[in-house]
C-alpha cells in the first residue's frame, strides 16, 4: 500500500484538527498542506516506527513549530473581526496545554501518544491538559444557542455548556427556529446539528445568521468527512457524533479563544 493511500482516510480530521488549533479555516489549511508538501518532497522522511494517521500529525506538529508557514492575511474587505483576530494570535501560536487538550479529547490520542506527537512525556502532557481545562474554568462566560432536533442530545450539550458556566438562551430544532432566535437573543456561541426536525439544514440555518451578525459557530455532525472535502468553503470547528464531553467542552474553550466565526459551506 503506498504512504498515499495510507494517510488519506485520515486527512479530514487531521483538517479539523488544524482549523481548531489556529481558529481558522485558511490558516489551518495552510498548514495541512505544508505538511502535505513536506511529505511529497521527503518521503524517506515520514516516521516508520509509528502507524500512518500517528506518523501524519507528527510531520504537521513539527511544520506547525516550526512556525514557517505563510498563512494568507484575512482580507479586510470579506473577513470578519473574528477571523482577523485569530490571524493575530497566530504570532503567539495557540498555548501548547491547548494542543494538548485537543490532541487528547478532540482527536483521541493517548496521553503517550500526544506526548509523542509534540514531544513531550505522558506525565507533561496530563499536566498540561490540566492547565488547559484550568485556563477554560477562567474563560469569560457567554450566551449560546443550541440548534439539535435530538431531545437526548440537546439535553446532553445544554449541560456541558451550563457546567462551563455558560447560559444556553435557547434551543431551536429547525432552520426558521434558529434564526429567529438567534434574531432576538444575539448569542455569543451557536452549537448546530446538520439535519433538523423538518428535514431543513443547519448549515443554512448558520448562513441565515451569520448573515446578520457575527458569531462562532461549532458544527456537530455523524459524518464530518462530508464537510471537510477541500471542494467548498467549510466550518472551522467541527465535532463530530456521538461525541465525548471532553471534546464538546474543547471545541467551545477553542472557539472562545480565537472569537473566530466558522466559515459555511455555500
Amino acid at each position: 500500500m503506498s504512504l498515499a493511500t495510507e494517510i488519506a482516510p485520515h486527512l479530514p480530521y487531521l483538517r479539523r484538527y488544524a482549523r481548531a488549533l489556529t481558529g481558522s479555516q485558511t490558516a489551518g489549511d495552510a498548514y495541512v498542506r505544508a505538511a502535505l508538501e513536506a511529505i511529497v518532497e521527503e518521503p524517506e522522511s515520514f516516521p516508520k516506527d509509528v502507524d500512518a494517521r500517528m506518523g501524519l500529525y507528527r510531520v504537521f506538529h513539527a511544520i506547525w513549530q516550526s512556525a514557517s508557514v505563510d498563512v494568507p492575511a484575512p482580507d479586510p474587505e470579506t473577513s470578519s473581526e473574528f477571523e482577523k483576530i485569530a490571524h493575530e494570535r497566530l504570532a503567539s501560536i495557540t498555548p501548547l496545554s491547548r494542543q494538548a487538550l485537543l490532541l487528547t479529547a478532540m482527536e483521541g490520542f493517548s496521553n503517550e501518544d500526544a506526548g509523542y506527537l509534540i514531544q513531550k512525556d505522558a506525565g507533561e502532557v496530563t499536566s498540561l491538559v490540566k492547565e488547559a481545562l484550568s485556563e477554560i474554568e477562567k474563560q469569560t462566560t457567554t450566551s449560546v444557542l443550541i440548534i439539535e432536533d435530538e431531545p437526548i442530545i440537546a439535553m446532553d450539550i445544554e449541560s456541558i455548556v451550563t457546567d462551563l458556566g455558560h447560559e444556553v438562551t435557547s434551543i431551536a430544532v429547525t432552520r426558521d427556529e434558529a434564526v429567529a432566535a438567534a434574531e432576538e437573543q444575539k448569542p455569543g456561541l451557536i452549537l448546530a446539528d446538520i439535519q433538523l426536525a423538518d428535514d431543513s439544514s443547519g448549515i443554512d440555518a448558520v448562513k441565515d445568521i451569520l448573515e446578520k451578525f457575527a458569531v462562532p459557530v461549532i458544527f456537530i455532525t455523524a459524518f464530518p468527512e462530508r464537510l471537510l472535502t477541500g471542494e467548498r468553503p467549510e466550518p472551522t470547528f467541527l465535532i463530530t457524533k456521538p461525541f465525548q464531553r471532553s471534546t464538546v467542552k474543547a471545541a467551545i474553550a477553542q472557539a472562545l479563544f480565537f472569537k473566530s466565526t466558522a466559515a459555511v459551506p455555500a
